[in-house]
């Protein structure tokens, strides 16, 4: 929801699915599981709303992709790099620059905060 906030529909669209559950299997099962879908889907745009809002994410994503912001970022980004010029800048560098954690469990802590208050 938050790249769906961020980015729209464009000329995509969301895939909405309900299924039911063995147990489930009359007609009204299938009604019930799409209402249940329809509110995960309301509950998750309003906290997505609410961490955007907020600005909860901004730093920690701007930080990890940072890098795309560097002149050769933007030139592999726009598609005027190509791989045998980049080939070159690596055996030229040597070793590649060490990677750095994308901090998922910090990300999905902030996230799950937002959750339990929604």
């Amino acid at each position: 929801m938050l790249v769906l906030l961020k980015y729209g529909l464009g000329s995509g669209g969301v895939n909405f699915d309900a299924k039911v559950r063995r147990e489930s299997f009359e007609p009204v099962d299938l009604f019930y599981a799409h209402i249940g879908s329809m509110d995960a889907f309301a509950r998750g745009l309003k906290i997505a709303a609410k961490i955007m809002g907020d600005g909860a994410l901004n730093k920690i994503v701007d930080d990890r992709y940072r890098s795309w912001d560097s002149d050769l970022g933007k030139k592999i980004e726009s598609g005027k790099a190509s791989f045998t010029e980049l080939e070159t800048l690596m055996l030229d560098k040597g070793e590649a620059s060490a990677n750095t954690s994308g901090r998922q469990e910090l990300l999905e802590n902030i996230v799950n905060r937002y959750i339990d208050i929604a």
